[in-house]
């Protein structure tokens, strides 16, 4: 491609709106007096919404659908199941039910759809839910997700804005699935690095999530379109700092040599954008940069918690066949919020 930048309109989370679009929209909607049992709703922004029902229950709610980023149909119910199912238990909670989300053209072929629904009817069966129903309409581009609705204890929810000082940052999943989506449309991506790719977003977080379980997690977000910097800006949110050792970040290396490809996508830049006021790189590669705006389809779990247990969730996260590792550690608030170290 030389040196020639090349902005890919994609699926998955790649289609997500900007996070700097989606926050002005927000900041003009109404404002009405909080129900106090909204315990997380859309004036933060958090993975999903919470509702306290009881004192041992409350609610979550979350719902996520997006174009396809595969060919196989089967596969992309898969990921997109997978992904909206993730919100869950990125708040600490258990999935209970799901509604599929349809966009189809009605003139298409009615297996795909069938092929569709049955790779995400399987993932809410995996999550231990129950796919209850949903809604299609149709339109001239498909589109498909999930609505969920989850449990949590409302005194054991997982914010996404409540890291320490001193605390650790594990992540659980490779980044670089969107540069390698990108690259796979133009036929550059290997079969191999899609395989991989491929597996890491039908992974469900909810094995991850049963081994932050047993620790004194103080926050967590799933990585998701906004990218690892953005996920990470909004887990700052404004009251600390944080330092992260990008050759401990775990990667997909041929997602780097695409980078340097300049395979991109145009949401890669809208991250950049963004979050890039908010960070400061020291030594750390172009390629290294680009993947840590890069907008993940189904990424893994960002779990802040205090250092003298994060070796332990790692080992135990490793055990369990996901990649996790320390990436970084919250500091008190600094002259920037993000520091990148190559």
């Amino acid at each position: 491609m030389g040196n020639e930048k090349l902005f890919c309109k994609g699926g998955g989370c790649t289609a997500k709106l900007g996070a700097g679009i989606l926050s002005r929209v927000l900041e003009r909607l109404p404002k009405f007096d909080k129900d106090p049992a909204l315990l997380i709703g859309y004036d933060s922004k958090d993975d999903a919404a919470v509702y306290k029902l009881t004192d041992e229950v409350a609610v979550v709610q979350t719902l996520d659908f997006f174009p396809p980023m595969v060919d196989d149909p089967y596969t992309f119910g898969q990921i997109a199941a997978t992904n909206a199912l993730s919100d869950i238990w990125a708040m600490g909670g258990q999935v209970k039910t799901a509604l599929n989300i349809v966009c189809f053209p009605e003139k298409s072929d009615l297996n795909i759809l069938g092929e569709m629904m049955r790779g995400g009817a399987e993932k809410v069966a995996e999550a231990g839910g129950v796919l209850a129903g949903g809604h299609s309409i149709a339109d001239s581009d498909v589109k498909y997700g999930l609505s969920v609705m989850g449990v949590v204890h409302p005194d054991h929810i997982y914010a996404n804005n409540t890291p320490q000082t001193g605390d650790c940052l594990v992540l659980t999943k490779r980044l670089g699935v969107g540069i390698l989506c990108t690259a796979n449309r133009v036929g550059e991506a290997s079969a191999e690095a899609m395989e991989a790719a491929i597996a890491s977003m039908t992974t469900l977080n909810k094995y991850a999530a049963q081994c932050c379980r047993a620790y004194e997690v103080h926050a967590c977000t799933d990585v998701t379109g906004f990218s690892f910097l953005g996920h990470l800006h909004e887990m700052m949110d404004g009251a600390h700092s944080c330092r992260i050792e990008a050759g401990a970040v775990p990667v997909f290396s041929e997602a780097l040599r695409h980078a340097d490809e300049f395979l991109l996508t145009a949401a890669g830049q809208r991250n950049r954008n963004h979050t890039g006021p908010f960070v400061r790189f020291e030594n750390v590669p172009f390629a290294m940069e680009e993947v840590l705006f890069d907008p993940q389809t189904s990424g893994g779990l960002l779990v802040a918690l205090p250092k003298e247990q994060a070796a332990a969730l790692v080992e135990d996260l490793r055990r369990g066949g996901a990649p996790a590792a320390v990436v970084g550690e919250v500091t008190d608030s600094e002259d920037i919020e993000i520091r990148v170290i190559g």
